[in-house]
């Protein structure tokens, strides 16, 4: 499998960012979910400090693959593809690189304003982002965090949505592109 990406499909190095990426942000709302409910304990501390870690691998796996798209193809639309779609596509994945972007940032400036410790995977100690405990940036660095969350959930259903619509209704390789990354010939079988 080539690991850059074609005119047809997804070089190896895109669908990895794109596959692990989608797991860290399943997992980190599976956490971050759970933990609001906890009770303060060990467990919710250790909680926390494994989904500001996840976090922060997401934040740095996202600018990778914003580095990499830099120098990588995207492959192209089918060619019966509305320009409406083409619109809808990009415009979504633009939001979708924004929201991955913003919404770690917001929890890291969400704990530099509680003034708590940020310790990646408790090997690399992270520098806060504000001077220190201000209880104003705490609050709205949390309203922020929580709402991006959920308008990525929203965005996350249309762009699976999508990508469905497009194996099951259209037939064409738009998914099978970013699961495999072998397009199918004219004749069906794959290649």
């Amino acid at each position: 499998m080539p690991l850059r990406s074609t005119e047809t499909s997804w070089g190896a190095l895109a669908r990895g960012f794109h596959w692990i990426v989608a797991a860290l942000i399943l997992v980190q709302a599976v956490i971050g979910l759970t933990m609001v409910g906890m009770a303060t304990t060990p467990a919710k501390v250790r909680m926390f400090a494994l989904h500001k870690s996840i976090g922060l691998t997401v934040l740095a796996l996202v600018l990778l693959r914003i580095a990499w798209r830099a120098f990588d193809r995207r492959p192209r639309d089918p060619d019966d593809t509305p320009r409406w779609q083409h619109v809808a596509a990009r415009a979504t994945h633009t939001a979708l690189y924004l929201l991955i972007l913003a919404i770690p940032l917001s929890g890291w400036w969400f704990n530099s304003a509680a003034n708590a410790p940020l310790v990646w995977f408790g090997l690399v100690k992270v520098p806060g982002l504000t001077g220190g405990y201000d209880p104003a940036i705490k609050n709205v660095a949390l309203l922020a965090h929580q709402t991006l969350f959920w308008i990525l959930v929203a965005l996350l259903v249309l762009h699976v949505g999508a990508a469905l619509w497009h194996h099951f209704r259209r037939h064409d390789d738009v998914l099978r592109r970013m699961l495999t990354g072998v397009k199918r010939s004219t004749s069906g079988a794959t290649r």
